[in-house]
């Protein structure tokens, strides 16, 4: 079977005979594991991708570490949960961890995990990290090669 493959300008990407068109903000940094970093001074954002929340369905479940925890390069320091499966998250990047998204694993109120479903790229992200070795940053990927990744999936 051939499928046709449609770029949309604003960053989304398609693929005829799945039916699905992922968010890949050209503002954003990748890892090919479905994280996205978005740099803001000495501290970057980290969230799972729309590829990746497609692929994961109803999420139902975060699992976060705690304020002031170290993680580095790689490691798993995170986890989701959907009615379809368990992924863990690794870190992008070496750093602090400097904050959490209480909202979704639901401190003094409700969890709202679904946020992850809802809007991945704004109130869905997951953890804010202190970067430690900016020249980590130089490994992260473009939305380009972002994309061509989702392409290959």
């Amino acid at each position: 079977m051939t499928s046709l493959n449609l770029f949309i300008p604003s960053g989304g990407f398609a693929t005829q005979g799945i039916f699905t068109l992922s968010e890949v903000p050209d503002d954003l940094k990748y890892v090919d594991t479905h994280e996205w970093i978005r740099i803001k001074d000495n501290i970057a954002v980290i969230g799972i991708t729309d590829f990746a929340q497609e692929e994961l369905h109803e999420v139902v479940y975060v699992e976060l570490p705690e304020a002031g925890r170290s993680v580095e390069k790689g490691e798993e320091f995170a986890a989701v949960e959907s009615v379809k499966a368990r992924s863990e998250i690794y870190a992008p990047i070496s750093g602090k961890i400097a904050k959490v998204n209480v909202e979704l694993v639901g401190n003094d109120e409700p969890a709202k995990p679904e946020l992850i479903n809802e809007d991945p790229y704004g109130s869905g992200w997951l953890v804010e990290i202190e970067i430690t070795d900016p020249s980590e940053l130089e490994e992260l990927i473009s939305a380009e090669q972002y994309r061509k990744t989702i392409e290959q999936s």
